[in-house]
């Protein structure tokens, strides 16, 4: 995938203006945005519910809590890469605590180069999200075609006293006259069974 087909909407939550000025340094160009940062958890909650990101970056400790049950949350949910800084003094222990949520955690102070590693290892999860997240659409899309499908065959049966391998049948076969799929074909019959 080329970099013109990617790009990450990044929410940063940290109060350290310092470090904002550094990261805004980072996450720029075309593949980020748009970034915002807020300075408190609270406010990272209600920018979440109003818009998802695709990637959550961060910087523990804040105003009015850790972050850490925020950064749990959102990875736990599959609903964004999420990335924790916290003092190095206990990183390993809340690395520990959240990585079992999918939560990439980095100890601060880091360097340009660790933070730039984490922000890759953050693409490649997120693209990993991203392809997990069609399938489940594609599952999702084709349980729905055997859910219509089905309904189908039964209002062949229940109305043209069809048995159920004549209602297969028939359904095949106008799919391949039309040359249409058989949800188009279902669909069909379901719309022409409403004036029954």
């Amino acid at each position: 995938m080329s970099l013109k087909e990617r790009g990450y909407s990044v929410l940063v939550v940290s109060a350290a203006e310092k470090l904002n000025t550094g990261l805004s340094e980072f996450l720029t160009g075309p593949l980020y945005g748009p970034v915002r940062f807020v300075g408190a958890v609270s406010a990272a909650r209600r920018l979440w519910n109003e818009k998802r990101y695709d990637f959550v970056i961060i910087s523990s400790p804040l105003p009015d809590e850790t972050g850490v049950s925020f950064a749990a949350d959102i990875a736990s949910a599959r609903a964004a890469v999420v990335l924790l800084l916290v003092r190095s003094e206990i990183h390993d222990e809340i690395h520990e605590r959240v990585v079992g949520q999918g939560v990439f955690t980095l100890p601060k102070p880091f360097t340009k180069n660790a933070f730039l590693t984490a922000l890759q290892w953050m693409e490649s999860a997120c693209e990993a999200l991203r392809k997990s997240e069609k399938r489940v659409l594609s599952f999702e899309e084709k349980m729905e075609e055997i859910r219509l499908v089905n309904r189908a065959k039964w209002l062949l049966i229940s109305e043209l006293q069809m048995d159920e391998p004549q209602a297969h049948r028939y359904i095949e076969k106008q799919a391949m006259d039309r040359s249409v799929t058989r949800k188009t074909v279902a669909a069909c019959i379901r719309d022409f069974a409403q004036f029954f």
